[in-house]
């Protein structure tokens, strides 16, 4: 059976989750080790782990595995649910791939040594992360809909 998890603490896509969830009448797990809204749908499950580093991280990866949908922007975490057989998607609609995730781990770790590296230098400043667009949700709509789709479709042919 098909379920989606949500690593959604700073997740900006929650209500389109629910929304796109609902349709195809999948299960949401809406992790998270701070206080997330509660949602009355009876396929969301709120999920509060413990406060500590990868503790939401490390419970969808416990749990996620073929045939289930992940939602993420966290890199490492979107290699540990690849690796287990899930389909992997992030806030803007990217998916994360077997083929993809080598490079994307790549340039995350890059991008990693490029900011330590300016903050030893005393360099400061920096754009951060562009800002959420509608382009944004509407792209991540339309992927989460053809990776339900999928995943339910391989489900039915097995």
């Amino acid at each position: 059976m098909t379920e989606i998890y949500v690593d959604a603490d700073a997740c900006p896509v929650k209500d389109e989750v629910i929304r796109v969830a609902g349709r195809h009448k999948l299960v949401v797990h809406m992790v998270s080790n701070g206080g997330i809204r509660p949602n009355p749908s009876p396929l969301v499950r709120a999920v509060v782990v413990p406060e500590g580093p990868d503790a939401a991280d490390d419970w969808i990866a416990e749990r996620a595995g073929a045939g289930d949908i992940c939602i993420t922007a966290d890199v490492p975490l979107a290699a540990r649910c690849v690796e287990a057989g899930a389909r992997v998607l992030g806030p803007t609609g990217k998916p994360f791939t077997p083929d993809n995730m080598g490079m994307t781990l790549a340039m995350r770790d890059l991008a990693t040594g490029l900011r330590d590296q300016a903050h030893v230098r005393g360099e400061t400043g920096g754009r951060g992360a562009p800002a959420f667009s509608k382009q944004d949700r509407s792209r991540f709509l339309s992927a989460l809909e053809d990776t339900c789709r999928a995943a339910l479709k391989e489900i039915a042919d097995v």
